[in-house]
């Protein structure tokens, strides 16, 4: 069959952190893609506010570099996915994965093979194809290189590889220096025999197949990401499969239901480092952006309009988490950060406050993001939202906050499956690093949280790896106690593992909450008598309302408190007028730790100002006769 070897499709898959990014970032250097006076940011690929916020890749990116063999021969387009490392965008790596022909599988050279490594490359040899092993970090004074390589053969043999694809090459690199080599450096170094990505990109050129086509098969193009412009409306990126498409060409569009319709390309971009160019004609293998199509989804079909053949549907894994997303239902909607509805008029008119605005948002998000699902509740104003995790579907809620939104948002709950007439749940694969001293700490959170410990080793450094199977809903609120537990130091690693059947009844916060019974202003002479009874989350002068959280009980059961009590001024001396009280600093939770802190009977109230935890029932004396009902059984 005919071949393209003038481009090569290739995605870069890792785990969280190892260094995707500034790998890609080297290779648009080294390729040419900037002229030297160009000023360039570091993770160049992290676009987004949030990605460069917490460090992470949210979603899959491609980019494209001409790269010049040293040989003299024809420019190659090596077309670039960045995909996220975390499992919980596992849609975002699914589509990645369905633009290209290869995958360069990046682990650091001293964390080894992690849980969502092991995600990204069971997607990769699912869908049989080669893979690139690339050591990463290999200058790190703690790495282990043949260890390492040593643990990704046996992930490979444990994930049930293929002979050709076990026999993958090696390059050694340090992505921040933009340096690789095919000869392994000593521990601890960068590799001395190159000074540049030559290697790697060498090794990709050899070893990614070009894309192969057939010269008489008509037009197919798949439809695997979405983008937004100002001017040209929705944008469709795709990967053209079979044929040529043409700018001003007339299409065949085959919907996800089957349907079909005649559609006009009005606009045909390329890539090319980090901007879309306009291009007249894209074939087999390109991957390409058009416009044109207002109602495009991701998964559908171009097809040519006289032998129209619908390619495959993206299919991705079913969703473990959900939580309810509804209108903000507290007294201080639209009221701004203090509260004071006078202090915030202005931010107070792009408000995003009624249920058709959220419910139109969420829509939306689902237009772009295929491992997402939105149901409809018993409430007008509150839809159920199904993730693949918990920080997935934080990540969305910080983003309708940051756009005016404002939220209710219930505590996160796991997705259930009926199979063979018995409910199970979702499970995750939970990988712990923690210094030897802090062992006994994890072992016991974890046996709170009915996990099961698998495998166990330690590599002689005063670290210990431990692998636990334990019920996601297990790990609703983890990260908190076990980054306090070991002080910090500890690091953890989940990947979703499949269903098992209900583990019973899990109990993992044991404290209370202190609840505000009366609305006002929080004053420091009633955070200094209540600062005894536990940890307070509010500052001196936020305003609060009765149902609303403002700290965690020393005890078991909830307590009503006054936290806007004022001191009686007097003309009198005091004795103790001297004494000097200090209000201890309260804790702030963010958005993560406060979903996490969360119990059944309570919920976020999320604005672009504030997040404040409240009771899901405002009134005190309300919340008091259901909980004697729920004594008596009643």
């Amino acid at each position: 069959m005919p071949t393209r070897h003038d481009i090569r499709n290739v995605a870069i898959v890792a785990h969280v952190d190892h260094g995707k990014t500034t790998i890609v970032d080297a290779m648009l250097k080294q390729a040419g893609a900037f002229a030297a006076h160009q000023h360039l940011d570091d993770r160049m690929m992290d676009s987004n506010d949030l990605e460069r916020e917490k460090g992470i890749t949210i979603l899959a990116k491609n980019t494209a570099v001409k790269y010049h063999p040293k040989d003299g021969g024809a420019p190659i387009t090596i077309n670039i996915i960045d995909t996220p490392g975390h499992a919980d965008f596992g849609g975002e790596v699914e589509r990645g994965l369905s633009m290209v022909d290869a995958v360069v599988l990046l682990v650091d050279a001293s964390e080894g093979p992690l849980p969502q490594t092991r995600f990204v490359l069971r997607k990769a040899l699912q869908a049989n194809m080669p893979v690139i092993l690339c050591i990463n970090k290999t200058d790190r004074p703690d790495s282990r290189i043949d260890e390492v390589v040593n643990d990704t053969y046996d992930l490979f043999l444990d994930l049930d590889a293929t002979e050709d694809q076990i026999e993958f090459p090696i390059v050694y690199a340090c992505g921040r220096d933009g340096v690789a080599s095919l000869t392994k450096p000593e521990d601890g170094t960068v590799p001395a025999d190159s000074d540049s990505l030559e290697p790697f990109f060498s090794t990709i050129l050899e070893h990614v197949p070009a894309p192969v086509y057939d010269e008489e098969a008509p037009l197919q193009a798949h439809v695997t990401n979405l983008d937004a412009d100002n001017f040209l409306g929705r944008i469709a990126l795709l990967r053209v499969e079979q044929g040529e498409l043409r700018k001003g060409q007339t299409v065949t569009w085959i919907k996800r239901d089957g349907t079909q319709s005649n559609v006009r390309i009005t606009e045909l971009m390329m890539t090319e480092a980090l901007t879309r160019k306009p291009a007249e004609v894209a074939g087999p293998g390109d991957i390409c952006a058009v416009a044109g199509i207002p109602d495009i989804m991701i998964g559908e079909t171009l097809a040519d309009p006289e032998n129209p053949i619908a390619l495959p549907l993206i299919s991705v894994d079913e969703p473990a988490i959900s939580m309810t997303i509804g209108t903000n239902t507290s007294p201080m909607v639209g009221r701004g950060g203090s509260g004071k509805g006078a202090d915030a008029k202005s931010a107070v008119k792009d408000r995003k406050v009624t249920a058709r605005q959220v419910k139109d948002r969420l829509d939306r998000e689902l237009i772009g993001n295929v491992s997402l699902r939105v149901l409809d509740t018993e409430r007008p104003d509150a839809w159920e939202v199904q993730g693949r995790g918990e920080l997935a579907l934080a990540i969305l809620v910080e983003q309708m906050r940051r756009e005016g939104f404002e939220l209710t948002i219930g505590k996160p709950q796991v997705v259930t499956q009926m199979i063979d007439g018995k409910v199970h749940e979702p499970v995750e694969r939970m990988t712990v690093d923690v210094p030897e001293e802090h062992m006994g700490a994890v072992t016991q959170l974890m046996g709170v949280r009915k996990g099961r410990m698998d495998n166990m080793s330690n590599h002689g450094s005063g670290w210990v790896r431990m692998e636990f199977v334990v019920p996601s809903r297990g790990l609703i609120g983890f990260r908190t106690e076990f980054l306090t537990n070991t002080r910090g130091t500890g690091i953890a690693h989940s990947i979703h593992e499949g269903h098992e059947p209900w583990f019973g009844q899990l109990v993992t916060r044991n404290n209370g909450s202190l609840v505000a019974d009366r609305a006002g202003s929080v004053t420091p002479f009633a955070m200094i008598n209540l600062q005894e009874r536990g940890v307070l989350f509010t500052e001196p002068g936020t305003e609060v309302y009765e149902g609303m959280i403002v700290g965690e009980n020393s005890r078991a059961d909830d307590m009503d408190v006054n936290i806007t009590k004022e001191k009686k001024l007097t003309n009198m001396r005091a004795a103790s007028a001297d004494n000097t009280e200090n209000v201890v600093p309260p804790r702030k939770l963010s958005l993560e730790q406060s979903l996490e802190f969360c119990r059944d009977d309570e919920c976020v109230e999320v604005t672009p100002e504030a997040v404040r935890i409240r009771k899901v029932v405002l009134d005190q004396k309300e919340r008091s006769r259901t909980a004697s009902r729920a004594k008596s059984g009643k």
